[in-house]
Formats: structure tokens, sequence, C-alpha cells
């Protein structure tokens, strides 16, 4: 299945979850926050939730600074 992550397409397996999609830009495991089609999804959720053909990700990580 093909999505949208960050704005550029990604070609996923069938049935992928969001944490497949957030593991395609990053291992980092905090500092994270992530969208599916504008709606933010918890952390504690990634898991359960499956993509579909077509849906936009969105992730965004934190950034310290001064």
């Amino acid at each position: 299945m093909r999505i949208t992550i960050n704005g550029d397409p990604h070609d996923l397996d069938d049935g992928s979850t969001l944490t497949k999609a957030v593991q395609t830009l990053t291992r980092q495991p905090t500092g994270i926050a992530v969208a599916v089609n504008d709606e933010v999804v918890s952390r504690g959720a990634w898991d359960a939730t499956p993509l579909t053909e077509g849906d936009r990700v969105e992730v965004l990580t934190a950034v310290q600074g001064g």
C-alpha cells in the first residue's frame, strides 16, 4: 500500500500499523508526535492503529534550542 509520510510517498505492507510507518523515519524512542490524516494519535495507540492506502502520516520530533 502507498501512504504519505511527511509529504513523501512510501510503500508499506498491507496491514502495517502506525508503528511501522514511524520506524521508516526514526528509531528514536521519545520526543515524537504523530498524526494520521490530521488527527494526533497517542503513542500507546501506534501498534493498534492500522494504516490504509492513501493515509497521510506526519511525524514530528521535538527540538531543543535557545
